[in-house]
């Protein structure tokens, strides 16, 4: 539990590098938008991947049965959606952009490119403030020994041994095959 508090703290700086750039295109003129918003989404894409990953790798852990283990991975998941749609948001002021060169009647401002990567940035921001509550939560139920205690209880009562269902009916005796 310990290597995946720091890796849900380092997903925050990470998002608010990449929320920083979003707001750096966004106030330029977006002349070249595959060189300039391109790179960002990538990282952006990466980003919602190790997340994914990281939500993945504690769901099936023993974080669920810790207290509000289960809850705190909810809210993980939302944030991993967040990312995944700002990077989606970044994929999109690409598109709108670059449909200048397509269409006579599309918007040769970057308006809706900006508002596509301003949004990319809400996101990213929401996301960064959900890990780092996350994170700060994870940190102190592992830094507090009765709360480990409480864990260690609560994961062995998650894993004790679950009652046999005995079935009504006998099953019939299985046939055995002759071997030579």
């Amino acid at each position: 539990m310990t290597e995946h508090t720091r890796l849900l703290g380092e997903v925050v700086p990470e998002l608010e590098k990449l929320s920083a750039e979003a707001a750096r295109i966004q106030e330029g003129e977006i002349t070249k938008p595959l060189r300039e918003i391109a790179p960002l989404s990538l990282r952006t894409h990466e980003l919602a991947m190790k997340c994914t990953r990281q939500v993945h790798d504690l769901s099936v852990s023993q974080y669920p049965a810790m207290k509000d283990g289960a809850e705190n991975l909810v809210h993980l998941v939302g944030a991993c959606a967040q990312i995944s749609l700002a990077a989606t948001l970044c994929n999109l002021a690409i598109h709108h952009r670059t449909e200048t060169v397509l269409y006579e009647d599309a918007d040769p401002t970057p308006a809706t490119s900006r508002d596509q990567l301003r949004r990319a940035g809400d996101e990213m921001q929401q996301a960064a403030t959900t890990y780092s509550i996350m994170a700060r939560r994870l940190s102190r139920r592992l830094a507090s020994f009765s709360a480990r205690v409480e864990d260690r209880q609560l994961i062995a009562e998650a894993l004790g041994p679950s009652p046999q269902k005995v079935p009504s009916t006998p099953s019939p005796p299985i046939a055995r095959r002759r071997t030579r």
